[in-house]
């Protein structure tokens, strides 16, 4: 999911930038890090090359979770936003044709599922999910509801910020990375144990979408701007690649 330098070398992945795998704060890490050193594998022919997913398999209304839910002139509760940016590589390179796929809790800060312990309402009109893919410049755009905060069981009283999910895969679906993005001006990103595992506050910076004026449909819709890196040195942090490989 990434090309290669001019001479021919990746960039060197920053570990001061990326959280450690461990933290007492944060508590499902306690049980979930790794105990031992982690050891890579060289992948297979078959894990980088397939299975491909299809451009047929995005549906007329999956960039839109505003409505690929709802019932027939229904639309989901919420401020309505649009969220947009661009996929590149380490070397500012634009990533076409990568399938994102996205899920969220709806504006009541609830998902959709049937574990979802919040005691906060359940929208008819918004199933919390959609995907796109991504044009020749990596740019990506899909309409939806803002998020809201929710309470979890790491503490006494801790919230997680609303985030949006993100799942970026390349060329097979052994390329997968996952992410979240924050919102501009929520009081409880600096709060959120989850964030402060990561020690750089650039790292954290490049994880919150920024309120885009200049993209919002007046009367209907404000917008953000999330721009992802794959790899490198900015690389943007994945939840699933923790040692940076």
């Amino acid at each position: 999911m990434s090309a290669k330098g001019s001479d021919g070398i990746f960039s060197n992945w920053d570990a001061e930038r990326q959280p450690k795998a461990y933290s007492q704060d944060y508590k499902s890490s306690i049980l979930r890090s790794p105990k031992q050193p982690p050891i890579s594998f060289p992948t297979t022919l078959a894990e980088v090359t397939g299975p491909v997913f299809g451009h047929d398999i995005i549906g007329e209304l999956d960039h839109d979770l505003i409505h690929n839910f709802a019932a027939s002139g229904e639309s989901a509760i919420g401020p309505r936003i649009i969220v947009h940016g661009r996929v590149s590589d380490e070397n500012g390179n634009p990533v076409p044709n990568a399938l994102l796929e996205i899920w969220q809790a709806n504006a009541g800060g609830r998902y959709r599922h049937v574990k979802e312990g919040y005691i906060a309402a359940l929208d008819p009109n918004f199933g919390g999910c959609g995907r796109v893919i991504t044009k020749a410049d990596g740019s990506y755009e899909f309409w939806t509801v803002q998020p809201g905060p929710y309470p979890w069981p790491n503490g006494p009283n801790d919230w997680r910020p609303a985030h949006i999910h993100f799942s970026v895969f390349g060329p097979s679906f052994a390329q997968r990375l996952i992410t979240q993005m924050y919102f501009e001006g929520d009081p409880h990103i600096r709060l959120c144990p989850i964030v402060g595992t990561i020690t750089s506050p650039e790292a954290v910076q490049s994880l919150i979408g920024r309120l885009d004026m200049e993209r919002t449909v007046p009367m209907d819709a404000r917008a953000y701007h999330f721009d992802i890196v794959l790899r490198g040195r900015e690389q943007t942090f994945f939840e699933n690649q923790m040692d940076g490989l």
